[in-house]
């Protein structure tokens, strides 16, 4: 793969607030794809793999890399797209702390571009494994909803989306009155995420499909009278999303005079060594690696309320 421009992967996965991504450039027959640099471990030729009995349909079988077994999903059967010719690249990815390789045609480069010029994909029928669109001078290419194909084949990725400790009714009713944002552009995770909040007593829940729509919406409520926690409690926000991601949301909160005392946690399946810094940095209240929904509630509380629950993810003094 050939870099479109200078720097390393690390570099801009530790640069601020830039409101820039990396991906890589694949393709499957006539379409172009694209996958976030930070979900990849590695490309590799595709190994010898191994059936499994009963496996689900979009995975191939296991094969091994350096001495781990890993789940080979079948890309272009999962999208129903006819290759040109024999798929022959495995993406090995680390998404949601699970490894799996996705079988590719071809993977051609890495492109840096930033998270604005990345629209939301168009409302056309069923889009629900494609989360964004980016317009190159001669193609598009289609950012895949990875995070809802795993959660398709890894039914563990849906309970932990909605298992959490059952609260006694005062406590769900001390978090009914807290007015949650969220900002996350997977439809279906964030259906999971504000149904599970809902149902665990954080009823005031205004979600967005991405950081701009979400930030819009921050600076609105900024300028009414009054303490800014009358209007908004806690901001829960993906790292990766159309128009604006994450951190740069994270960047601008912190950086508002109006804003900057709100809690913001980070709730994403890009939570590894060198984002974790990049939050810490930017100032993040937390950092949950989904779909951990019961670590994240009880942040929330700790948050909110003090009550003295520790942030799971922090290192051990």
């Amino acid at each position: 793969m050939a870099a479109e421009t200078t720097g390393d992967k690390k570099g801009i996965l530790l640069e601020t607030g830039t409101n820039e991504f990396e991906i890589v450039e694949f393709s499957i027959g006539q379409v172009n794809y694209g996958i976030n640099v930070a979900k990849v471990r590695e490309v590799i030729t595709c190994p010898p793999v191994t059936a499994m009995p009963q496996a689900h349909p979009y995975i191939d079988g296991l094969f091994t890399l350096r001495g781990k077994a890993i789940p080979l999903v079948n890309l272009p059967r999962c999208l129903n797209v006819q290759s040109k010719a024999e798929p022959r690249n495995v993406i090995v990815t680390e998404i949601n702390n699970y490894n799996i390789g996705f079988l590719v045609e071809n993977v051609s480069r890495i492109h840096r571009i930033s998270w604005k010029d990345m629209e939301p994909a168009p409302e056309v029928g069923d889009q629900s494994r494609v989360v964004g669109i980016i317009k190159m001078e001669d193609r598009i290419v289609l950012l895949i909803d990875f995070e809802t194909i795993i959660a398709e084949i890894n039914p563990e990725i849906n309970a932990k989306l909605t298992t959490y400790e059952e609260a006694t009714e005062d406590v769900k009713s001390k978090r009914s009155d807290v007015h949650v944002v969220v900002a996350e552009d997977s439809p279906m995770l964030r259906d999971l995420l504000v149904t599970t909040l809902h149902e665990s007593g954080y009823r005031y829940v205004r979600d967005f499909g991405n950081g701009q729509d979400a930030w819009d919406y921050l600076q609105t409520l900024a300028q009414k009278p009054g303490k800014i926690e009358d209007h908004v409690r806690v901001i829960i926000s993906d790292v990766e999303m159309p128009k604006m991601d994450g951190h740069r949301l994270l960047k601008l909160v912190r950086e508002d005079e109006n804003l900057n005392a709100v809690p913001l946690v980070l709730f994403s399946s890009l939570i590894s060594e060198e984002m974790r810094i990049k939050g810490e940095q930017l100032g993040a209240s937390g950092q949950i690696a989904k779909p951990e929904i019961n670590q994240l509630i009880g942040l929330l509380d700790n948050l909110v309320f003090g009550v003295p629950i520790k942030d799971p993810n922090a290192d051990e003094e």
